[in-house]
């Protein structure tokens, strides 16, 4: 041991005289500080060791002296060591040029850390002794912060690189979280677009064969029968309808044979003027029903009806949120005891919008389910109840017969209840939603219709067919999955999404 206490006070005069010397001790001392938090680094040795394996030819006689010299005190009191501590109970055979170069590449932000740590713990070591050896340390430590901190400006070794290499990436660690909150921060919302354009995108499909399929059918064309032959496979393609189609025909050869047309474009406007018109009269907005109810008499009660899969519940649900934003008390019924899951359907849309929904268990009998629905509604002050009822098919007698038994049954405690029987149909059906029309009306008399799934559909022609040969008055149409694309049914603009293009100038 007085060999190694003469090497370091010898070994500090020589930092005094000369600044190189100082970082050769430095780099010794860092080897030190290494081999006593090895067992807390161990997970970073071998990937260091890797790293800087081409040190170990750059390094001087003199740091191989001062190494020897070390790893002869800490032979000699290694032997009482803690057993754990793998570092230290290393035979100085162990220990390889790669070893001591590995030392030299910790992170610069453990340093604080090991100046608070003992350096070494020799539980058998003379106390006089461990002192002195904590002090040399000690002071090299400090040494060794300077030149890690302050680098010389000649070409730094090998060992400085892997150093900077982890404290990127420990840095790019640490930052991960900030990274996480800079991701989670929501993104500037998007420009929404009116409703006009997105219900001219909703009914672009449509516009392919009533819209812009029509009007490239009177450019630049004379008035012969190839036009009128022309515009009615056109019609027909949209589902229009047969009767319908012939009814637009027959108007518009009798106005040009009036009028004396002879250009086609202006024949083009007139179609424009009796489509919008068969649409005009089935422009009711529901609100204009709901004004004139009169409260007193208890709950303005809605009854959905439809086939399978038209998008009756979801329709309730997107009904009921609007109403709800309008200040409404709403109250939902789940009629529908026969569907599975039906039920827990118009349950989900009610909890969504903390509304009330008034059910019974599935198989209930479906009359029972809405008579108490209408009682609650009474008694709680609701404003609208919306009722839901099984799909069923159009054809099918029994189940009409059911439908009908629902309306009585409603009638005992409000005469005047159903005040509105809305028809739920999908556009995509086509000219089947002509029959489904005729026999539900036949049936409970329909006071209005809503019309979905437009926006997936060729086919939303059948919307002048429905207008023309019912007269009964579109309250919706449904242009979209959002309950925004629920949109309250107007004649005219919906003419103006399909023939929009006219009203672009040419360039």
């Amino acid at each position: 041991m007085s060999k190694l206490f003469g090497w370091f006070s010898k070994n500090k005069k020589a930092e005094k005289q000369k600044e190189q010397q100082a970082k050769e001790h430095s780099a010794e001392e860092a080897a030190v500080s290494a081999e006593k938090s090895a067992s807390e680094e161990t997970a970073t040795a071998p990937q260091q060791k890797e790293e800087v394996p081409s040190l170990a030819s750059e390094t001087t006689d003199g740091n191989e002296a001062i190494r020897d010299t070390i790893v002869d005190a800490v032979e000699s009191t290694v032997e009482d060591a803690n057993n754990n501590d793998s570092a230290v109970t290393a035979a100085p055979e162990s220990i390889s040029e790669s070893d001591f170069v590995e030392a030299t590449a910790e992170p610069t932000e453990n340093d604080d850390a090991a100046k608070s740590q003992a350096p070494l713990d020799f539980s058998s070591a003379d106390d006089d002794a461990s002192e002195s050896i904590n002090q040399a340390v000690d002071s090299e430590q400090k040494q060794a912060d300077k030149s890690q901190v302050q680098p010389p400006s000649s070409n730094p070794p090998p060992v400085e690189e892997a150093s900077t290499a982890s404290v990127e990436d420990e840095n790019t660690v640490a930052n991960t979280g900030a990274e996480d909150t800079v991701a989670e921060e929501p993104q500037p919302a998007k420009e929404k677009k009116s409703l006009f354009a997105r219900l001219k995108e909703s009914l672009s499909r449509t516009k392919e064969n009533i819209g812009s399929g029509i009007v490239s059918l009177f450019k630049g064309k004379v008035i012969d029968d190839e036009l009128y032959e022309d515009l009615e496979t056109q019609l027909l393609v949209a589902d229009v309808g047969m009767d319908t189609t012939q009814k637009v025909i027959n108007h518009l050869t009798e106005s040009a044979s009036r009028k004396d047309l002879k250009d086609a474009e202006a024949l083009l406007d007139i179609l424009k003027q009796q489509m919008s018109g068969m649409l005009a009269n089935v422009n009711e907005p529901l609100n204009d029903v709901l004004q004139k109810h009169n409260a007193e008499e208890g709950p303005f009660v809605i009854l959905m009806v439809g086939v399978n899969g038209v998008g009756k519940t979801t329709t309730i649900g997107k009904l009921a949120k609007q109403f709800q934003q309008q200040g409404k008390k709403v109250m939902l019924a789940a009629g529908d005891t026969f569907r599975a899951a039906a039920v827990e359907q118009l349950q989900v849309w009610g909890e969504r919008n903390s509304i009330p929904v008034i059910a019974q268990h599935t198989g209930a009998d479906s009359a029972s389910v809405l008579y108490d629905a209408l009682e609650a509604a009474k008694s709680r002050g609701s404003d609208i109840l919306i009722a839901d009822t099984a799909g069923r098919l159009q054809n099918k007698d029994n189940l009409m017969e059911e439908l009908k038994k629902v309306v009585r049954v409603m009638k005992k405690l409000n005469p005047n209840a159903p005040h509105e029987v809305m028809l739920t149909l999908d556009a995509g059906t086509g000219q089947n939603a002509i029959s489904q029309a005729k026999l539900f009306n036949e049936a409970v008399g329909l006071t209005g219709i809503t019309l979905t799934k437009l926006d997936g559909t060729a086919k939303g022609g059948v919307i002048f067919s429905v207008a023309d040969q019912f007269g009964i008055p579109i309250r919706y149409i449904g242009v979209g999955e959002g309950i925004d694309d629920l949109r309250q049914f107007d004649g005219e603009e919906f003419i103006d999404a399909l023939f929009s293009e006219l009203d672009t100038p040419a360039s």
